[in-house]
């Protein structure tokens, strides 16, 4: 048994990391700028993304079926048996359909797909998960169990950000309350809950009120536990730098990283974007 693992940029992993590992494999989201499409993070970044986005009309689209079937050609090229396949949630993207259907005539591979039922740092934080146990030598079927158990027990992830409107202009919005926020300066913090959607974890004003909201929800869910933590941010790396310091000195900290939203999901929250993604360890 060789387990490859394949998943969607949505997952929001770093190219050094991703390279890193040789059963791991990226299939890249669709940006889509006035009818012309962009692999995710390879034909396009976060800056030419954002300095686009008021101005022109962008989009996001599904993983092009011509570079699913590539990544699955390379891993059995490369003799895998057994394939995982983690996915951003399919309460936010068709992706994780998209995908089901790829796969549906697949004869070659053993084949699991995970719905993970979140995106960015916590389906991240899944995929490396998953490589751990591989790694570990578990076998696929006890994988998932796992997974599961780190994706709704052991980790949490939310964010917030200065206006809703591109939520709203992608369609993303799920349970996140409307248009009073904006009117009233009001700043939700935005969860993924169980079935994949997001939701209103809280709400505050003004945006340091939100990010000390945030702040908060961490010590009570980790309390002095040891956390991987990763920090995203859109166009504002100097105050992302900066909230870093701060969740350091007062959370029991083993690994933090600062990552750059990935162009695809910046496009559905705009510029100004804080997110904390925290696991337990």
């Amino acid at each position: 048994m060789k387990i490859a693992i394949i998943t969607d940029s949505g997952s929001n992993l770093s190219q050094e990391f991703i390279e890193s590992n040789n059963n791991l494999f990226v299939v890249p989201l669709m940006i889509v700028i006035d009818g012309k499409e962009y692999r995710d993070g390879v034909e396009i970044n976060a800056s030419e993304v954002y300095e686009k986005l008021d101005n022109h009309k962008v989009s996001t689209s599904l993983p092009s079926l011509q570079d699913v079937n590539y990544n699955l050609k390379i891993v059995k090229e490369q003799g895998f048996t057994d394939l995982l396949v983690i996915n951003i949630s399919s309460g936010l993207s068709g992706t994780y359909n998209s995908f089901r259907l790829a796969l549906a005539d697949e004869k070659d591979l053993n084949v699991v797909q995970y719905d993970t039922k979140t995106l960015a740092g916590g389906q991240g934080f899944i995929v490396k998960y998953a490589l751990e146990l591989i790694n570990s030598g578990s076998k696929l079927t006890d994988i998932v169990p796992l997974l599961d158990t780190m994706r709704f027990k052991d980790s949490l992830a939310f964010y917030t950000i200065n206006t809703l409107k591109y939520l709203k202009a992608g369609g993303r919005i799920g349970k996140v309350e409307g248009t009073i926020g904006d009117l009233l300066h009001i700043k939700p913090v935005i969860t993924v809950n169980e079935e994949g959607v997001y939701v209103t974890l809280s709400k505050a004003f003004g945006l340091k009120r939100s990010l000390l909201k945030m702040k908060n929800v961490l010590l009570e869910k980790f309390e002095d536990n040891l956390i991987d933590l990763v920090i995203h941010y859109g166009n504002n790396e100097d105050e992302a730098k900066n909230l870093a310091e701060k969740l350091n000195s007062v959370l029991n900290v083993r690994n933090i990283e600062i990552i750059r939203l990935t162009p695809v999901l910046g496009v559905h929250t705009g510029p100004e974007i804080i997110a904390y993604i925290a696991r337990r360890v």
